[in-house]
């Protein structure tokens, strides 16, 4: 898989816009509510992707430090002017590759493409799973579903499972994309 800079900013927007309509049902009465991601609740998934969206959003501009995540509930209105700000940083020309640094001091490049696809990966499985812990029944779009499969399998790796990820879970071979694309992710 070799994406495009133009290509992953475009689904990245597309990833964006279904993430963002998960969210207008979110309450703050529902902040309690399990989310498919095991061990946490929306307040947490919520916080997780306010993080996701600041780390993206600095990874246009060459670096990424991957130790500043927060452990607080985001409010709604934070994570749509994030999203916002992510779409106006990928909209310029971006660095080239992007260097992140891990905690154990090392440093990766990562393609500035495939960077922009896992972004827009995240950004959909997590507002899947904002739709499911909302009670809302949403699937992902079809397309969009179909362009983020092989981002998912070229990103996530046997060492992600268990930690960022549950195990693939089979499909039927005639499954839809959002179907493939979910159990490929380990969710149900």
């Amino acid at each position: 898989m070799t994406p495009t800079l133009g290509g992953s900013v475009e689904l990245l927007d597309r990833s964006l816009a279904y993430a963002c309509g998960r969210l207008t049902r979110v309450r703050d009465d529902l902040l309690d509510r399990r989310t498919p991601c095991a061990q946490w609740d929306l307040a947490a998934l919520l916080a997780h992707m306010e993080d996701a969206l600041d780390a993206f959003t600095e990874a246009a501009g060459g670096s990424v430090d991957v130790l500043r995540w927060r452990t607080r509930a985001a409010p709604v209105p934070a994570i749509r002017a994030k999203a916002t700000a992510l779409h106006e940083a990928w909209s310029h020309p971006s660095p080239g590759d992007v260097v992140i640094e891990t905690a154990g001091g090392g440093r990766h490049d990562l393609a500035t493409p495939l960077l922009v696809a896992t972004a827009a990966l995240e950004i959909t499985a997590h507002g899947w799973d904002v739709a499911r812990a909302t009670g809302e029944d949403t699937p992902i779009p079809p397309e969009l579903a179909a362009a983020l499969l092989p981002v998912a399998r070229a990103t996530v790796t046997p060492t992600d499972r268990g930690v960022r990820f549950g195990p693939a879970l089979p499909a039927p071979d005639d499954a839809t994309a959002d179907l493939r694309l979910l159990r490929f992710l380990g969710r149900t």
